[in-house]
């Protein structure tokens, strides 16, 4: 059986004087491919703003969600045109166990960008706790339709794939995107390897 762990969460740490709506991403592991079709949108956040969104990630990253959500609420009172301040409540409250403001903040993020890879991401495993495979699947693939190289998001539809909703060529394919990206993963040639007995190949 593989399961990702969740206890561990990558905050966003993007300066919101920078925040950028990216159309089109390149592989995250590599540096940024000069040829990658990108449409940028920078806003002009206040500065006082960009510094209490560091706050709030200084809290998160401290484990002080209450005073991370107070921070984060805040901002987006006053500033609701970017992601990361939704994405970052929604993850303050999953790890406070609340899934419903998680899920709440995450869709809002969602609906800034519908594309946006970390909310999508963090939905999608959201879902999978609840056993909504079907809204988990929607999720990744909302990611993917921009973002078709975030590992992340490959890596956890496939795993949804395989071992909840028993789609063995929705995994198989994932899987073998990944090690495309990430040809040197050993662990990834293992699962296709495993997968592709168990499905008579």
């Amino acid at each position: 059986m593989k399961f990702i762990s969740i206890n561990y969460i990558r905050l966003i740490f993007i300066p919101l004087l920078a925040m950028l709506l990216v159309s089109c991403v390149s592989d995250p592991t590599k540096s940024d491919d000069a040829s990658a079709d990108r449409t940028m949108e920078i806003y002009d956040i206040d500065s006082d703003i960009e510094d209490d969104f560091n706050t709030a990630l200084s809290h998160l990253k401290s484990a002080e969600y209450d005073s991370a959500i107070k921070i984060l609420e805040q901002i987006i009172s006053v500033e609701s045109r970017v992601p990361a301040p939704f994405i970052n409540l929604g993850m303050a409250y999953d790890l406070k166990g609340d899934a419903k403001l998680a899920e709440k903040y995450l869709l809002e993020a969602v609906n800034i960008d519908l594309a946006q890879p970390v909310a999508n991401n963090k939905l999608g495993l959201l879902y999978r706790k609840q056993g909504r495979f079907d809204d988990a699947r929607k999720a990744y693939s909302n990611a993917l339709t921009r973002n078709p190289e975030y590992l992340p998001v490959i890596k956890n539809l496939g795993i949804l794939c395989e071992l909840y909703i028993r789609d063995y060529p929705c995994a198989m394919k994932q899987y073998e995107d990944y090690q495309n990206l990430q040809p040197d993963d050993k662990t990834m040639k293992i699962w296709i390897t495993d997968l592709s007995r168990r499905m008579g190949k």
